[in-house]
């Protein structure tokens, strides 16, 4: 409240205030401000004004100019805190005088409304800084537009965020839009209103008509771009936005704008043949920014990947206009002439061959280090979890080490969700909290990609729904599947999931879970077709401010490119050797099918509608290539009939599900892959293929204590050769006893659920007959 003096000073500040608002023409307050010539220009230091009338009227009275200006800043203050005034929130928002609304309104107007919207802002995690933003803005909405927080509707917001966008584009600073999701957190919009302002953000969910698509390039010649626009709107019902947008940016950027750019004044279709070959020449080739080893970017010139798809388009272009002459000559009789682009400029059989090759000697570079790359993740994701449960334990101001790593504690506001630390040698700030979630996301992919082998599209569509278990009608066991839903070829498929795999998953789910015990509801953006998709508890999600938002592609991909970036490996010409999503995708066809797996099952795992497709992503290796032609040349009619690359029957099917029975030994699961017996004829306890389980521990420890008394009577009598045996057996179990205690101790410090405490559901079979699919 302040002081006695402090009272009447700004008492005596609105005072004057309102002795100059009687000057303006108005039966109320705020007729007379709406009157103002102040009111109109908020651009303007508008306290000159009030301040120079004062003056005249002889009301400085003791203070000179500063505190005059400083007594019209104060003035007008009190009466919007009052509610007296109500200026238009642009009004507030443009004005270079600022007032300390996110101080004032919450004291005066509604303090236990934004008493709750703080502890919103506590539960949700958001920042000191974002929680006083969110404050800031709720407190403009109730200065322009009076009322409490229950008040405040949609469109309220949307204008608040039209104008901070304008003031952005100006130069200004943006709050960001987190006191949106408070206010729709606390239940004060419809049930229909948005989730998220980003559903209503003009950058966001909104497809772009065949006029814009071909507009964005400001094509010169006017025919060519209507020809355009038609073209584009008669193939729009066949396709979808990717596809069209795609189509857009060939045809208008890469061929009729790149012409344009080399030979200005072209108005037609019909190329000369100098004009057509330069353009095939420029198409082959495109400009590049790679990273070196050291770290700098580079600019250099690279074989166009796409380049017999560009020329494909083209052709089809000029093809579809000759055809559609015939039918509508009126309408496309004009443009209907030569292609620039022959049958033989293409070679598809040469670019798919130089494809192939292309995706096998990335596979071959990057296989051998994949091992490497998950310890780095790995090792990246505990150490950042252990600095930071050490900086949380650690008092402001206070140095704390990790390792090699020795930070500060940095002191900020009281009440952020965050833990920063700087280094005590060169002061650089560290957000631990973010350090925290990009290493375990960053893991999380990996090895999610790793295992399963799905597109990046569909590894972000994963959501708590897709984990099911199968219930083996046999046996009874249950098995862990993974729901892939339908993506690019609208083909979904079940995918087992593994022990290791299964940890992952439940590690995920574990972190993402709210108080309650739920997976949040998120609201997915498709890039690809440009609109929001219905919420869904998404395993893939993160706190981006007071939003929970799924994490979207582009943010995996720059993930883990930064991780095999930071290890420096580098390819045979020195650069950087860089991990895509997709290489884990082709790195899982080619174990798969190199460990024994047949190639129509892989196709069913991948989701390929052709198993060609399958075959492609599978690297050939130079020695499996001589191995595999001598063993066709002997076994190809007995062991490689043409009816196995076809769909599987139910026989098959059934069998391969079998395979995970026949896993099941004392100790455990066994590991070997599909289709192959024991080679080892079941000494378990010798087997690297042995998972064992950590519930049969003490049946370890005493199979190692059988053996050391048998190796005791075996030397009491002599048998030298049964000591040898048993020696080998021993080391095996001591092996085992190992890997077990250490899987025991990580699983313990990184606290997972089981998975059958996180899949939602579990498929049963019926005991009726198999359902015929086609049915």
């Amino acid at each position: 409240m302040g002081t006695a003096s402090n009272q009447r000073r700004r008492r005596r500040a609105a005072v004057l205030f309102l002795d100059w608002l009687e000057q303006q023409p108005g039966q109320t307050w705020q007729e007379r401000w709406n009157a103002s010539e102040i009111a109109d220009d908020p651009r303007s230091d508008w306290r000159l004004t009030v301040a120079s009338w004062a003056r005249d009227a002889g009301r400085t009275g003791t203070i000179g100019h500063d505190g005059l200006v400083a007594a019209v800043t104060s003035g007008l203050g009190q009466l919007l805190y009052a509610d007296v005034l109500r200026p238009p929130m642009s009004w507030l928002v443009t004005s270079p005088i600022r007032f300390p609304l996110g101080r004032e309104i919450p004291r005066l107007r509604d303090p236990h409304g934004f008493a709750t919207l703080a502890e919103q802002a506590t539960t949700t995690g958001l920042s000191f800084d974002q929680r006083r933003h969110a404050i800031e803005q709720v407190s403009v909405i109730l200065a322009a537009k009076g009322g409490t927080l229950a008040d405040i509707t949609v469109g309220d917001c949307l204008e608040l965020i039209e104008l901070r966008d304008r003031r952005k584009a100006e130069g200004a600073g943006h709050p960001g839009w987190g006191f949106y999701q408070l206010l729709h957190a606390l239940g004060h919009f419809p049930p229909d209103a948005p989730t998220t302002l980003r559903m209503l953000d003009r950058r966001f969910g909104n497809q772009l008509s065949v006029e814009e698509l071909v507009d964005q390039y400001a094509l010169a010649c006017r025919p060519v771009r209507d020809l355009l626009v038609a073209y584009l709107a008669e193939h729009r019902p066949r396709l979808d936005y990717a596809s069209l947008k795609q189509l857009a940016y060939h045809l208008a950027k890469l061929f009729w704008k790149d012409l344009e750019s080399h030979h200005p004044g072209i108005d037609s279709l019909r190329l000369p043949p100098d004009i057509a070959t330069a353009w095939k020449s420029r198409t082959a080739v495109k400009t590049v920014i790679v990273r070196t080893a050291d770290g700098h970017q580079v600019e250099t010139s690279e074989a166009r990947a796409d380049a017999a798809t560009l020329l494909t388009t083209v052709r089809a272009l000029y093809l579809d206009l000759s055809h559609w002459a015939s039918e509508e000559p009126e309408r496309w009789a004009a443009w209907a002439v030569p292609c620039p682009v022959r049958r033989t400029d293409i070679g598809a059989t040469k670019d798919a061959a130089r494809r192939k090759s292309r995706m096998d000697q990335r596979t071959r570079e990057r296989l051998p280090h994949l091992p490497a790359l998950r310890r780095h993740v790995d090792n990246a994701r505990v150490h950042a979890a252990a600095l930071l449960k050490t900086a949380d334990r650690t008092p402001p101001g206070e140095t704390f080490s990790r390792g090699a790593t020795s930070l500060r504690r940095t002191r900020i506001a009281t009440g952020s969700s965050r833990i920063w630390a700087e280094d005590p040698v060169t002061s650089t700030r560290r957000d631990l909290t973010r350090e925290d979630d990009t290493a375990f996301w960053t893991w999380a992919a990996v090895e999610v990609l790793h295992a399963t082998g799905i597109r990046i599209e569909e590894l972000t569509e994963l959501s708590h729904h897709s984990l099911v278990q199968y219930r083996l009608p046999s046996t009874g066991e249950l098995v862990p599947l993974l729901h892939i839903a339908p993506s690019k070829n609208d083909l979904e498929r079940l995918l087992v999931i593994s022990p290791e795999l299964a940890d992952v998953l439940a590690a995920i789910i574990h972190r993402v879970r709210d108080a309650a015990g739920a997976v949040p509801l998120v609201v997915p953006y498709d890039v690809h077709e440009h609109e929001f998709t219905p919420a869904m508890p998404v395993l893939f999600q993160h706190r981006h401010g007071a939003d929970a938002r799924p994490i979207s592609a582009g943010t995996i991909r720059r993930w883990i490119t930064d991780a095999a970036n930071g290890m420096g490996l580098t390819d045979a010409s020195g650069a950087l050797l860089d991990f895509k999503p997709h290489d884990f995708r082709r790195i899982f066809a080619t174990e798969a099918i190199m460990n024994g797996m047949p190639p129509h099952i892989c196709q069913l795992i991948m989701g390929h509608a052709n198993i060609n497709t399958t075959m492609g992503y599978k690297a050939v290796y130079p020695e499996e290539a001589i191995t595999g032609h001598r063993a066709y040349l002997a076994r190809r009619r007995d062991l490689r009939p043409s009816t196995e690359y076809r769909s599987p029957t139910d026989e098959e099917w059934e069998e391969f599900l079998g395979h995970f029975e026949h896993r099941k030994v004392s100790l455990g699961t066994c590991g070997r892959a599909y289709g192959t017996g024991c080679i080892h004829e079941h000494p378990c306890i010798r087997c690297p293929l042995l998972r064992t389980e950590p519930a049969q521990l003490p049946r370890l420890l005493e199979i190692r204590d059988n053996l050391l008394a048998r190796i005791d009577e075996a030397r009491e009598h002599g048998w030298l050769g049964e000591v040898d045996g048993l020696n080998v057996s021993l080391s095996a179990a001591n092996n085992k006893i190992a890997q077990l205690e250490e899987s025991v101790r990580r699983t313990t410090d990184l606290g997972m659920p089981r998975f059958h405490d996180v899949a939602p559901h579990t498929i049963t079979p019926s005991t009726g007959p198999h359902p015929d699919p086609d049915a």
